[in-house]
């Protein structure tokens, strides 16, 4: 099937602030010279902050990959998943077109969508709400016929049902995913003859529908902000939060021998905090190299926005933050046998500060600031 792109296209296309660096941080997951590697998760989050995929972004996307266009285009053209032309605003609804759908009654449901839709697939409805196309086999042959509605399957649909989810869609509703006649799963229509007990107490949906609804973003465009999310969760459940909710633990008795020592310390004066000291590198984690100078906390309560080098993405900072590293003269002042050291200990992104030139980039900010620095990355020039 040839595919083009669409004849009308906008002016431009940016990434938001917050989908901008989640794409830095899936660039980060390649090594040096195979950045081209994440052009697939970069033109899909495109897709999801427009709803389809235009010309300024696939250029757009092939400018941060250092990827000539056509490349990004053929990657684009190649894959049905990427839309090329608009498509509504609330959902695009997808219609299993393949056997066992085919033979359940899809048809009928593709005679729906040109009815309340268009009367031919990717056609943006008179209100601009909605586009639809029948796609090839979903894999949701049990419970056919069924359509993919934004992000969740919508299963065991009659054209009564499909017209009710359209029209509850297009009033603002968000109908529950999964089977519309009542089925938990797939479990056979005709009802169970083994496993009556499947639900367990009290549960009222299968895990796949009961995820949907507690996401809630069946047809919410990805905007960045779960990357907030799922740092929030990382943290919670490394401590933190997480911990703080938890019930104290019980303690024993204190022994005569434990409330003296408890005393003796009590008696203590508090050790005044303070910041930026340099931490005892005996505290700091085992690697090969040497130990960098690092600090207890940013001066003045402030770190650097170390995200701003190539390469760092959220967790990343994270990692250095943990590791007493908070600012960008920090970072420039390492040797080649402290990089190594650092390379060694960031837990999962070994190897991550030579590949990425985080000290030349450090240095070019320290020495010229942000403002400079900016323009100097778009090149690769430090």
């Amino acid at each position: 099937m040839l595919r083009r792109l669409y004849h009308e296209q906008p002016a431009s296309f940016a990434f938001t602030p917050a989908n901008l660096e989640w794409a830095q941080g899936q660039i980060t997951k390649y090594p040096e010279g195979r950045q081209a590697s994440a052009v697939i998760p970069l033109l899909w989050r495109a897709q999801e902050q427009e709803g389809w995929l235009t010309k300024p972004a696939i250029e757009y996307i092939a400018s941060m990959l250092g990827m000539a266009n056509i490349r990004v285009l053929e990657v684009a053209t190649f894959y049905f998943m990427f839309q090329l032309q608009p498509v509504g605003s609330i959902a695009n609804i997808q219609i299993c077109g393949t056997t066992s759908c085919m033979i359940c009654g899809a048809e009928e449901l593709i005679a729906i969508c040109k009815e309340l839709i268009a009367p031919t697939p990717h056609t943006v409805s008179a209100d601009g709400k909605f586009s639809w196309e029948e796609v090839e086999c979903l894999g949701a042959c049990a419970n056919a016929p069924m359509a993919q509605i934004g992000k969740d399957y919508y299963e065991d649909l009659t054209p009564e049902v499909l017209r009710g989810l359209i029209t509850r869609f297009r009033e603002g509703e968000v109908p529950r995913p999964g089977s519309q006649n009542g089925r938990y799963s797939s479990e056979p229509v005709t009802g169970l003859t083994s496993l009556a007990d499947h639900k367990g107490k009290g549960a009222g949906h299968n895990g796949s529908v009961q995820r949907a609804l507690d996401i809630g973003e069946t047809v919410k465009r990805i905007d960045g902000t779960e990357v907030a999310l799922n740092l929030s969760w990382i943290r919670n459940h490394e401590g933190g939060a997480a911990l703080a909710e938890k019930p104290a633990a019980k303690t024993a008795k204190p022994t005569a021998e434990k409330t003296a020592a408890e005393k003796s310390v009590a008696e203590k004066p508090a050790a005044k905090m303070v910041e930026a000291t340099p931490v005892p590198l005996a505290a700091l984690p085992v690697g090969e190299g040497k130990k960098p100078e690092s600090l207890r906390g940013p001066r003045d309560g402030e770190a650097d926005n170390l995200k701003e080098i190539e390469g760092i993405g959220p967790v990343l900072e994270r990692l250095c933050h943990e590791l007493g590293f908070y600012h960008f003269d920090q970072i420039a002042k390492w040797s080649d046998e402290e990089v190594a050291w650092v390379d060694q200990n960031l837990k999962g992104f070994k190897g991550r500060v030579s590949r990425d030139k985080w000290v030349a980039q450090a240095k070019l900010i320290v020495a010229e600031g942000l403002d400079a620095f900016r323009i100097r990355a778009k090149t690769n020039d430090y």
